[in-house]
């Protein structure tokens, strides 16, 4: 799906702001009709954000269900005659959109965007209303999975997710006018062809009339000279040495893509491409050609107030500290994140491993974090057919957004799911395979848990690149940092004595409370986070392997309450607000010194 652009031919206007906001408790607002009018009582509430922590009342923190959103806005009479649609950049976990009290969309899955053509249900140069109900329920066929029970305060919604289950319109809302024959999606391959580089197009076109109009393209360098033009829906340009994007140096050429009507210009659409290549060879992560190692972290989209709202402020802001630090890469856990932030990660080079809102797949992880559940992971009541054609739309849905950002370089289906059993197998197999067939030009990876080690594992041969998440010395060996170094070190060679593949440390960490302080470092305390980490960098320096660190976490972050969580997860190397803890020195001093 085409993100919205001002284009020659296009327009678009933002509906962010404050928007009429009700909570729905008792679930009757379709029966009362408020995609019609909200009753009285609506309060304000700014998008893009979480609406959970933006009022000081723990009935909307709390909340199970639906709530309602309504704005009204006008179309200009200029957009008469065109394609007008409203699209949104997520709505956590359901949304369900009326316009003047006419449905017009519903989307299951919380972290990417759909539109609603309003076409013929707004009139241009007259005032419309737009209504939402957002649900944050999550059910065994949801992605994330969940359940919602009833208790002696209510229903409450459970979770196997480590992060608050924030919930709400988190991104942009836009309304856009396009000629009703239109530019529908582009997709790009890049490579390497000797010394020249090659820009693979494929151009989907939609609208009465689209499939009679001309295709033109052409692509420009940063200065705006045309390196190549080419024209028809399919088909390969060629840059002569190329400027390559690579980690620390976003190059973009931009790829203007034309229907015309013999010499009239019917849609125009301007697509970032980076040239660049990514390849797996045996166990060494190439970009360009040339071994990579990921420094950086999981991250999560988690501010205070806005909760997983995007905010350009904080965005700017975290790429900043994770320059100054040194990192060059990141993974969005445990979902997709805005898309723009893969518009400026692009821009700045920063390196993605990008995944799936695929995380609680593993009944396995009960006892102090979730609880204890006493439940199989995949049946016939809990995770089953249903979940794994959610989980496809879900892969299917990230792959068709993010899949031109040079700055992606892997997909990754899932966060710590159950992967011991057969049961698993069946499962991930077909899923697997449906990401390399979306796209073929990057490898494939989930996110491996500690209860699932080489010895256990039966679905890391269908992956092809192992995505590991370690807690030596925390959640086993927690204050042996001697045993931890022992431990970790066989694990991982383990894993490259059963498969010849890259591993990517993508959580490894210690929960540490700002401000608490050791002389001999013990758990908590900001010393211990540096000596774990100064540890766990010992060991994967020493196994070949290894071609990356991603620690957990880049920022303190929300989650539901519990005796292991005080606060939220404090395995940030900065605060929640982004204070840097002791471990910022010694990674500032490691990444430094990287080549």
């Amino acid at each position: 799906m085409l993100a919205p652009k001002d284009t020659a031919t296009r327009e678009r206007r933002s509906l962010d702001g404050l928007w009429n906001f009700m909570l729905d408790p008792d679930g009757t607002g379709r029966r009362d009709r408020w995609y019609e009018q909200l009753p009285p009582g609506a309060v304000e509430m700014p998008v893009p954000s979480s609406y959970n922590d933006v009022l000081a009342d723990p009935a909307g923190r709390d909340h199970v269900g639906d709530v309602w959103y309504e704005t009204s806005f006008w179309i200009p009479p200029s957009w008469a005659g065109r394609r007008i649609a409203i699209r949104f950049g997520s709505a956590t976990h359901r949304g369900e959109v009326w316009v003047n009290g006419q449905p017009v969309a519903v989307h299951q899955g919380g972290y990417t965007p759909f539109e609603a053509d309003i076409t013929a249900v707004a009139t241009p140069g007259e005032e419309s209303r737009v209504t939402v109900a957002v649900s944050n329920v999550l059910t065994w066929q949801t992605i994330p999975p969940g359940y919602v029970e009833d208790t002696a305060g209510g229903r409450r919604q459970r979770y196997f997710h480590d992060f608050f289950n924030y919930a709400g319109l988190h991104r942009h809302v836009w309304l856009t006018a396009t000629p009703t024959a239109r530019v529908e999606d582009i997709t790009v391959r890049t490579g390497l062809d000797g010394a020249d580089g090659t820009v693979s197009y494929r151009v989907e076109v939609a609208g009465q009339g689209a499939a009679r109009l001309g295709t033109q393209l052409s692509l420009a360098d940063a200065s705006g000279d045309e390196v190549a033009r080419g024209s028809g829906p399919e088909g390969v340009l060629r840059v002569e040495s190329p400027r390559l994007w690579r980690p620390g140096d976003g190059y973009l050429y931009q790829l203007t893509v034309e229907l015309r009507d013999g010499s009239t210009l019917v849609d125009s659409y301007p697509l970032a491409v980076g040239v660049r290549t990514v390849e797996v060879n045996g166990a060494r992560f190439l970009i360009n050609g040339k071994p990579f190692y990921f420094r950086g972290f999981g991250r999560h989209e988690d501010i205070p107030i806005r909760g997983k709202g995007h905010d350009d402020v904080w965005m700017v802001h975290d790429f900043a500290l994770m320059e100054w630090v040194g990192a060059n890469s990141f993974r969005t856990s445990h979902y997709p994140y805005a898309e723009e932030v893969l518009d400026y990660a692009d821009r700045r080079g920063v390196v993605v491993i990008d995944e799936t809102p695929a995380v609680g797949l593993n009944m396995g992880l009960g006892g102090g974090i979730f609880g204890t559940q006493g439940l199989p992971t995949f049946s016939e009541a809990t995770v089953n057919a249903a979940t794994q054609e959610a989980h496809r739309q879900a892969i299917a849905e990230l792959i068709a957004r993010d899949k031109n950002h040079p700055c992606v370089v892997a997909w990754s289906i899932a966060n710590e799911p159950e992967s011991d059993t057969q049961a698993a197998r069946a499962y991930f197999e077909p899923l697997a395979a449906q990401a390399r067939a979306l796209d073929p030009t990057r490898p494939v990876g989930f996110a491996n848990v500690m209860l699932a080690p080489p010895d256990k594992d039966v679905i890391s041969d269908l992956f092809d690149v192992l995505l590991l998440n370690r807690y030596y010395g925390w959640y086993v060996d927690t204050g042996d940092l001697a045993a931890a170094e022992v431990h970790l070190e066989a694990e991982l060679r383990a894993w490259a004595a059963k498969h010849d593949k890259p591993i990517v440390m993508t959580e490894y960490g210690a929960d540490t409370l700002a401000g608490l302080h050791d002389v001999v470092p013990g758990p908590w305390s900001e010393e211990y986070q540096a000596a774990l980490l100064e540890m766990s960098h010992r060991v994967f320096d020493r196994v070949d392997a290894v071609v990356g660190e991603q620690i957990w976490h880049f920022a303190d972050f929300a989650t539901s309450s519990g005796i292991m969580r005080v606060g939220g997860n404090k395995k940030g190397v900065f605060t929640r607000d982004r204070q840097p803890k002791a471990a910022v020195a010694h990674l500032r001093q490691r990444w430094s010194q990287a080549p």
